[in-house]
């Protein structure tokens, strides 16, 4: 084949491949200018809905990577290059990638179910998995924690959702429970007596719901008064508190016995 055979098909093939080059740019670059418009819709439309900026973020940028992959892959077809096994060995990899990560993206799965329920939020007093803390952030993988004691506590996304989660912020009001045991030989009319006193002149103490005090069982050793008043969920652990001491000293004031060993002036222990 001579020169002049050959020059024609050279400029035809240019041509020819210049013209799909060409189309591949435009669609790689009207590709990838939609993808931006179709990701800052989402953003918004996330953020109108009140999503957590951390779903968002996240959920942009995997949408981002997803559409601009499929937009390369269109691009690449329009040139001619094969795509199908490029395909396959991205359906591999992230196969493989899957498998490793399992772990993670169960994780990842939890912080999306947590983030979008929202069974807690930041500033939040929780106890799941084994922990209990405050509140201090929440992630796409994990929670962090602080503990009463100042310690920081990481706990994965799914080992918080796998357990029972109580939240002791989430509602305004708390029930304070106190057991207070007396000798069989004191006078339980002054016993309810000093026990109303002492709730009445606490102003954290709400009217409504109104405080229970009552005669919950006859033990071997005391009569147990059982005192539950409500206050507000802020002011949850100074009454109780307060409670405990200020009834103990009116106890004495009034010469009321208690029992010893006390049970412990039981608190059906809420941690929050």
């Amino acid at each position: 084949m001579d020169l002049s055979q050959i020059a024609p098909r050279l400029q035809e093939w240019a041509v020819l491949y210049g013209i799909k080059v060409l189309a591949a740019l435009a669609i790689f670059v009207l590709g990838r200018w939609v993808v931006k418009g179709l990701v800052n819709l989402l953003k918004k439309v996330m953020t109108r809905r009140g999503i957590e900026p951390t779903l968002i973020s996240f959920t942009s940028h995997m949408g981002y990577f997803l559409l601009l992959t499929i937009v390369v892959i269109a691009a690449l077809s329009q040139i001619g290059i094969q795509t199908t096994s490029f395909i396959a060995i991205l359906g591999a990899a992230g196969l493989a990638v899957g498998l490793a990560l399992q772990g993670s993206l169960a994780n990842f799965a939890a912080g999306v179910l947590m983030i979008i329920f929202q069974p807690f939020k930041a500033g939040d007093y929780v106890e799941g998995a084994g922990t209990a803390g405050t509140v201090e952030e929440l992630e796409i993988f994990s929670c962090t924690l602080r503990t009463p004691d100042n310690k920081r506590v990481i706990v994965p996304n799914g080992k918080m959702l796998g357990d029972n989660i109580v939240n002791y912020s989430a509602l305004e009001t708390r029930r304070i429970d106190l057991t207070f045991g007396v000798s069989y030989s004191d006078d339980l009319a002054l016993v309810r007596k000093v026990l109303g006193e002492e709730l009445d002149k606490d102003e954290r103490v709400l009217r409504e719901p109104a405080p229970q005090i009552a005669v919950a069982e006859l033990g071997e050793s005391s009569v147990d008064f059982v005192v539950r008043p409500w206050v507000k969920t802020a002011d949850y652990w100074a009454v109780r508190f307060d409670l405990i001491e200020g009834i103990k000293v009116r106890f004495d004031q009034e010469g009321i016995s208690i029992p010893f060993p006390q049970r412990d002036v039981h608190l059906y222990e809420e941690k929050g």
